[in-house]
């Protein structure tokens, strides 16, 4: 692992998952409202909802770290019109911001329904201004040929979709294994749940505490919406992965057929620590999420089988990125220098 730039692999890695669960989440919402209520819907996206803006702060936080004096940031951000790198701190920043808007208004019930999509739009614009603006850093750099190639915006891409999709999967189930601790037959009484249930302050753990457990039709409509999305998350995932793994051989293969720093870039894709990334890629995004998929389409007494497979997958995937991450900066290899 490239520890000298960790703070970067954890930041970029964190922000790109952070931006594909929340895109992931819209078309989650967008396609559940087309078929359940609204109560239904929120109820099974809000949590992962809530786990995006903490998780892209500690994103925000670690990536200070590589600089020498945090208040050079500052500096960084007077060159935006002409340099990736101010770009990407802006559109961090912005991005963040408008999430923390709309997951505030979502929270409260602020403002009407269209306008919060509205500001949901706005912040996953900002999410794939951030992706791209990142990618766009390492591929303007000519003088790196593993940098200066189509491979680094696909990688990057990737990463948002895969452990973006791998995450909402994670945390919904999470959520459905809580609510649902309560099951059927069990001599615990359950009422209908309304959306004046619904406490509006608070942490997320105090609401999942004071929410009632969900009545016989409310968690069957929840957890018919919550396995037909691990389905989709599933297919996605395995797409998703198949696609950067494929991605590798013609990749390799470029930097083979170049100068010798493309080479020498090349011999950095061989080894254990590499084919340890593929294989934890493989298991995590084709066979786990194939599993997943199957295990979905089961009646099942519980949800702790599909709660534990989607979070090995993700816990997977996750090392897996971060592997594929150091090896980005690993290949970094100069001409002329």
């Amino acid at each position: 692992m490239n520890t000298h730039e960790l703070p970067m692999i954890l930041f970029t890695v964190i922000a790109q998952m952070c931006v594909g669960a929340f895109i992931t989440l819209g078309i989650i919402t967008v396609v559940g409202r087309a078929k359940y209520d609204k109560v239904t819907v929120e109820r099974v996206t809000e949590p992962a909802l809530f786990a995006i803006g903490p998780a892209l702060v500690a994103g925000l936080a670690v990536s200070m770290l590589h600089m020498n004096d945090v208040m050079h940031t500052l500096n960084v951000l007077r060159h935006w019109d002409s340099s990736w790198l101010s770009r990407e701190i802006i559109f961090g920043c912005a991005f963040a911001g408008a999430g923390f808007l709309f997951a505030v208004s979502q929270w409260y019930k602020l403002f009407s329904y269209q306008i919060r999509q509205v500001l949901a739009v706005i912040a996953a614009f900002f999410g794939i201004c951030l992706v791209y603006s990142m990618s766009q850093i390492y591929y303007s750099l000519k003088a790196v040929p593993a940098w200066h190639t189509w491979i680094v915006p696909f990688h990057f891409a990737g990463t948002t979709i895969l452990l973006g999709a791998l995450a909402v999967g994670t945390a919904i189930m999470a959520t459905i294994s809580y609510r649902f601790r309560e099951a059927p037959g069990s001599g615990h009484p359950v009422r209908k749940e309304t959306e004046e249930d619904r406490p509006s302050g608070g942490g997320l753990l105090t609401k999942l505490r004071r929410a009632p457990a969900p009545a016989a039709e409310d968690r069957d409509a929840q957890w018919e919406m919550a396995t037909r999305t691990l389905q989709a998350i599933a297919v996605v995932t395995a797409l998703t992965g198949t696609a950067i793994l494929i991605s590798y051989i013609l990749h390799i293969s470029d930097l083979a057929g170049g100068d010798p720093v493309a080479q020498a870039s090349a011999g950095v894709f061989a080894g254990g620590f590499f084919f340890v990334r593929l294989a934890l890629l493989a298991i995590a995004a084709i066979l786990l999420a194939l599993f997943t998929f199957r295990t979905a389409s089961k009646q099942l007494d519980s949800p702790a089988p599909l709660t534990w497979i989607i979070s090995i997958a993700f816990a997977l995937a996750f090392v897996a990125e971060l592997m594929g991450r150091s090896l980005h900066y690993d290949s970094m290899m100069r001409i002329g220098i």
